[in-house]
């Protein structure tokens, strides 16, 4: 059979045939991530199962892939396009997969298994990438991973996140948004040093770190009235005082700073930082400011958007082209999408009423049958759109067209 014999009904039953046959101990590996969470750069048990799993569906995998101890590769095919496909399975500390990252593993897995089996009985050049991604809740792992080369040669992005059905409260009903805005990261770590002394005895001896650090916030404080709706700024103080009576020489806070484009969180960035280090300059303290863990914005691919859009209506669901209001969550493939046309899709599981991720509502709601059946179906759709890309010269050339004018807009 030559491409141009193969319809698309053909392709689209070759990938539900694929997953027909793996229905059960897909369950059973969604099931056992699920069950048992772990945080970000500690996931041993599901790096294991997953390449237990894919070893045992005959494909080869590299374990602790590109220096990450949790990280995996796993290839398939030769020759055409590489289209990479993207498992996430960290969990949050004590509300496990809250986000619905056992979610994720599963539609990559599955688009994975469906494409590389689907290209194997045609006998049709591409190649196919699962890349196990540890640490998206905190850590950075793409960024680490493209710094390592994993994405290198990647002509295409693919991965899909799990929320509630109607992720904006202006959103009209749906299963699920194709193209979401989400904000620009970076953490911002500060350390003030300043000069013990007793605090009743001669407390005017002593340089006060603890004034500095509250200083500091609240010179964020005063800031936030001029912040644009979307940005975000969250502090936790790391180290402080655990007695009253000394004048404190050391305290940490941790910072997270967000705004819709990348210009915009380097110019929150840079006011931030002056009101650190005004609160250190008032109280005559000496501070150190780290910055680490940036995570881009995410840039929408109008083409991609439209392929998911279409090929998830052929499983009776109904998904928004895209939303134009930012998403204020972060995630680290935006940075992909800086390296390579990506679609980051946001799917919608049964959820009780008012439940949102970071939720433990929401971790209860992922482990259900019900969302593991839809993490399913949207495996089989970025598999089609996997297809689509290594089979259409016309569609790769717009998404990569689309993806450089993206890259090259100032905003």
């Amino acid at each position: 059979m030559t491409l141009s014999t193969i319809q698309n009904e053909d392709v689209r039953a070759s990938v539900d045939a694929a997953l027909d046959t793996l229905k059960e101990s897909l369950r059973k590996l969604n099931h056992q991530i699920w069950s048992n969470p772990e945080l970000a750069y500690q996931e041993h048990g599901a790096h294991d199962a997953i390449c237990d799993f894919l070893e045992g569906q005959g494909f080869t995998v590299t374990r602790h892939a590109y220096g990450l101890d949790t990280s995996f590769e796993a290839l398939s095919g030769s020759g055409g396009r590489l289209v990479n496909f993207n498992a996430e399975y960290d969990a949050l500390p004590d509300i496990g997969h809250a986000c619905g990252h056992n979610l994720i593993a599963t539609s990559s897995i599955a688009a994975f298994l469906a494409l590389s089996f689907t290209l194997k009985k045609y006998g049709l050049p591409g190649r196919t990438q699962l890349l196990g991604t540890p640490a998206e809740e905190n850590g950075g792992g793409k960024a680490k991973l493209i710094d390592a080369g994993a994405y290198k040669g990647v002509d295409i992005s693919l991965m899909a996140h799990s929320g509630n059905k109607k992720v904006f409260p202006d959103q009209e009903d749906s299963d699920g948004i194709a193209g979401t805005l989400m904000n620009a990261r970076k953490n911002i770590h500060c350390e003030f040093s300043g000069k013990s002394a007793h605090a009743g005895g001669n407390p005017w001896d002593g340089v006060n770190a603890l004034d500095a650090m509250v200083t500091s916030y609240n010179n964020v404080a005063v800031l936030r009235q001029q912040l644009l709706p979307d940005q975000r700024v969250h502090c936790a103080f790391m180290d402080t005082p655990k007695v009253a009576n000394v004048i404190p020489a050391y305290t940490k806070a941790f910072w997270q700073v967000r705004s819709p484009t990348l210009k915009g969180l380097n110019q929150l960035v840079a006011k931030i930082r002056n009101c650190i280090e005004a609160g250190a300059l008032a109280t005559g303290c000496q501070v150190t400011i780290t910055e680490d863990e940036l995570y881009t914005d995410v840039r929408l691919n109008d083409k991609l958007c439209e392929r998911y859009q279409v090929h998830m209506g052929s499983y009776d669901r109904k998904v928004l082209k895209r939303h134009d209001k930012v998403l204020t969550a972060s995630s680290d493939i935006g940075n992909v999408s800086y390296v390579t046309p990506t679609l980051h899709t946001m799917f919608g599981i049964p959820t009780p009423e008012k439940t949102f991720p970071h939720h433990p509502t929401f971790a209860a709601a992922a482990g259900t049958d019900e969302a593991h059946a839809e993490a399913i179906i949207v495996g089989k759709s970025l598999a089609l759109i996997g297809y689509d890309i290594i089979t259409n010269d016309a569609m790769f050339e717009t998404v990569h067209r689309q993806w450089q004018e993206e890259i090259a807009r100032d905003d």
